[in-house]
C-alpha cells in the first residue's frame, strides 16, 4: 500500500460512533463471581470502606489503584487503534497514514504524525492517539488480544510501557503520595476470607501450586497457627494465593482449607485469594538465562509473578510481611522471636531482615515496600530466580550486608519439588523448633574508645546476627559502653568474647558494671555513676536475677577492661532480657 501526503481523516463522525460501540477494556476486569469468592472485583476491600468520606476524587483513584479518567480514556483509544492496527488494516486504511522509513523504532506499525493548522483537530481519535501508539513497544503491538488487554490494563513498568502514562502528569498515576507508593492495578478474587479493617502487625504471604508429588501447604498454614499463642494469634494475618491456572485443583485446596481452618477464616487470620491468567505477562518463549531450560524459565519466572501479585495484596495489611513458602515449619512463639528483633533494630536502617538461610524463606519487609518490591520482580520476571532478585532489591536500597538471626524460626519440610517433583532435600542446620530463649536487646547508642579493626564495629556485638566486635589489644580502663534510650529493668546479662577459630582473642580480665543518671549529649551520653555487677571468667559473663540485685532503673552497662592484655579482643555476642518497664 501507497503513502499518502496527508493524513486521511474521513468519516469522523462515523468512525468515533463506531468506536464508542466498540468494547473497550476496564481497568479492572470483571469476571464472573465463581463459588466461595465473597467479594466482586469492583468492591471496595474492608480497608477502603473505612476511608475518610471526605476523601477527594483523586484520593479515592489513588486508594483504589486506579487511573484517572484520562489515562482511561488513553487505554480505549490503544486498544481501539490496536484493532484497527492503523493503516495497515482494511478498516484503519482510510484513517490512518502509514510512515514510509525504514527507521522506525520500538514497533514495525508506524503511523505518520500530521501537522495541524487548528487545535480543534488534536483531539480527533486519529490524531490524538498516533503519537502514544508510536511509542510502542514491538512485543506489545504483536501481543495477542487477551496479552494487550492485560498488558493495557496494569500499572507496572513492564507490562506497560511507562513513557506513555508519563507523558502525561505524574500525579494522575494511581499513588500514594504521601507514601511514595503505587500498586499494581489487578483484581483479586477471594476464595475464602476477606481482610479486617483492623491493620496486624504481621502479614505471613503463602504462594501455592498444584505439585506432582506431595502437597504440604496444609502442613504450613497448620504449622503457623500451632506454634502461635493465642495473644500472638490476634497480631498475624496469613494470605494464601492459589496461583495455579488448575481451577478443579484450586476449587479442592478452598475446599481442604475451609473446612481445617474455618474459625480462622471466620476471625479474619486467614485469607485465600486468587489472581485469574488474564493478569499474567507473556510466559512463553522469554529468555534462556544461565542456561535454564524452557520449562525452568517459563516456572521461575511465573513464581516471581505469582509473588509480585501477593506482595502487592499484602501492602496495606499490617505493618510487617514475612515471606514463607508452601513446604515450611515454624518455630515455637516464632512472632514474639520476630518483635524481639524488630525492637532491637530500633533506630537502624534495614530493609531485609532474614530469619532463615534458605532461599525466599522467612524474609521480612517493612509493609511500605511491599508495592516497590512488587514491581521490582514483575519488571525483572524473566531475567533470574526470586531469590536472587531479593538481593538484588536489598541492595539497590543501600542494604549492602546481609542481616540473618540465629537460630532460623523457620524450616524446609518439603521431600519433593513443586519444580517437575524433582527431589529437594535442602534443610536449615541453624533452625530450633522448640521454645528458645531470644534476647530483647533493648534500642541503644554503642560506643567504644578501643581501636576497631576494619569494620567489626561496636554495633556488631549487640545483636543476633552472626557477627562481633573486633578491637585491636586493648588497655586497662577501655571500655565497651552501651546507653539504652530509656531506662529499663533488666532481668539477665549474658556476654561472650572469642570465637571458635579465634579463642584466644577473649576478655582475659574485665568486669561487667551498670550505671544510672545519665549526662551530656545525644551523642556523648554517659552515666555520672556505676555498680559493678561481676568479673569475667574464661572470657564470658553471665548474671541472673538483675532486678533483684540493682534497685534502680537501668540507663548505661558497660564492659571495662580491668588489665591491659597483648591479644585482640572480639565481643562475639552481648545479649539482655527486660523485665517490666519501669515507671517513667
Amino acid at each position: 500500500m501507497g503513502c499518502h501526503p496527508e493524513g486521511a481523516v474521513l468519516h469522523q463522525k462515523q468512525h468515533e460512533q463506531q468506536v464508542e460501540r466498540r468494547n473497550s477494556v476496564p481497568l479492572l476486569c470483571s469476571h464472573v463471581t465463581p463459588p466461595g469468592v465473597l467479594y466482586p472485583a469492583l468492591e471496595l476491600s474492608a480497608h477502603e470502606r473505612h476511608q475518610p468520606v471526605g476523601a477527594s476524587i483523586e484520593e479515592r483513584l489513588r486508594e483504589l489503584g486506579l487511573f484517572s479518567l484520562e489515562k482511561r480514556r488513553l487505554q480505549d483509544d490503544l486498544m481501539a487503534a490496536y484493532n484497527l492496527k492503523g493503516a495497515y488494516n482494511k478498516d484503519g486504511e482510510e484513517l490512518f497514514t502509514m510512515t514510509c522509513s525504514d527507521r522506525t523504532r520500538w514497533n514495525g506499525f508506524k503511523l505518520k504524525e500530521s501537522r495541524l493548522r487548528l487545535d480543534i483537530r488534536k483531539k480527533f481519535f486519529t490524531v490524538r492517539v498516533v503519537k502514544h501508539w508510536k511509542n510502542l513497544s514491538r512485543e506489545v503491538v504483536a501481543a495477542q488480544p487477551p496479552v494487550l488487554k492485560t498488558r493495557l490494563a496494569l500499572n507496572s513498568p513492564f507490562v506497560y510501557d511507562f513513557y506513555i502514562l508519563s507523558s502525561i502528569e505524574k500525579s494522575d498515576i494511581a499513588m500514594d503520595n504521601s507514601q511514595n507508593r503505587r500498586s499494581i492495578n489487578i483484581s483479586y478474587r477471594y476464595l475464602a476470607g476477606t481482610p479486617l479493617p483492623r491493620k496486624r502487625y504481621l502479614t505471613i504471604g503463602l504462594s501455592s501450586v498444584k505439585r506432582k508429588k506431595g502437597n504440604y501447604l496444609l502442613e504450613t498454614i497448620k504449622s503457623i497457627f500451632e506454634q502461635s499463642s493465642y495473644e500472638e494469634l490476634k497480631e498475624i494475618a496469613v494470605v494464601v494465593q492459589l496461583a495455579d491456572f488448575d481451577s478443579v485443583w484450586c476449587e479442592g485446596m478452598v475446599q481442604d482449607i475451609s473446612q481445617k481452618f474455618a474459625h480462622h477464616i471466620i476471625a479474619g487470620r486467614l485469607i485465600v485469594i486468587h489472581v485469574p491468567e488474564d493478569y499474567y505477562p507473556v510466559l512463553d518463549g522469554l529468555k534462556r538465562n544461565y542456561n535454564d531450560p524452557e520449562d525452568r524459565v517459563k516456572f521461575r519466572s511465573k513464581q516471581n509473578v505469582d509473588y509480585a501479585f501477593l506482595l502487592n495484596f499484602c501492602a496495606n495489611l499490617s505493618d510487617y510481611y514475612v515471606m514463607l513458602e508452601d513446604d515450611v515449619r515454624c518455630s515455637k512463639n516464632f512472632l514474639t522471636a520476630v518483635k524481639k528483633v524488630i525492637t532491637s533494630r530500633e533506630g537502624s536502617y534495614w530493609v531485609t531482615l532474614e530469619f532463615s538461610k534458605l532461599g525466599y524463606i522467612g524474609k521480612l519487609y517493612h509493609s511500605h515496600d511491599l508495592p516497590r518490591l512488587a514491581h521490582f520482580l514483575l519488571m525483572f520476571y524473566q531475567e533470574m530466580p526470586c531469590d536472587w532478585l531479593l538481593i538484588h532489591f536489598r541492595g539497590l536500597l543501600a542494604q549492602k550486608e546481609v542481616i540473618r538471626f540465629k537460630p532460623s524460626l523457620f524450616q524446609h519440610m518439603g521431600y519433593y519439588s513443586s519444580y517437575k517433583g524433582a527431589e529437594n532435600k535442602l534443610k536449615d542446620d541453624d533452625f530450633e523448633e522448640e521454645s528458645f530463649d531470644i534476647p530483647d536487646n533493648p534500642p541503644a547508642n554503642l560506643h567504644t574508645n578501643m581501636n576497631v579493626f576494619e569494620n567489626y564495629e561496636a554495633s556488631k556485638a549487640y545483636s543476633s546476627i552472626d557477627e562481633y566486635f573486633w578491637g585491636k589489644a586493648p588497655s586497662s580502663g577501655d571500655f565497651y559502653g552501651i546507653v539504652f534510650e530509656k531506662p529499663i529493668k533488666i532481668s539477665k546479662i549474658k556476654v561472650v568474647t572469642g570465637t571458635e577459630d579465634r579463642q584466644n582473642d577473649i576478655l582475659h580480665h574485665g568486669a561487667l558494671e551498670v550505671g544510672e543518671k545519665i549526662v551530656g549529649s545525644k551523642k556523648g551520653r554517659q552515666c555520672t555513676t556505676y555498680l559493678r555487677l561481676g568479673e569475667f571468667k574464661n572470657g564470658n559473663f553471665e548474671i541472673t536475677d538483675v532486678e533483684h540485685k540493682v534497685l534502680f532503673d537501668i540507663n548505661c552497662m558497660r564492659i571495662l577492661v580491668t588489665k591491659s592484655q597483648k591479644e585482640w579482643l572480639i565481643i562475639r555476642s552481648i545479649s539482655i532480657w527486660t523485665s517490666q518497664t519501669p515507671n517513667q
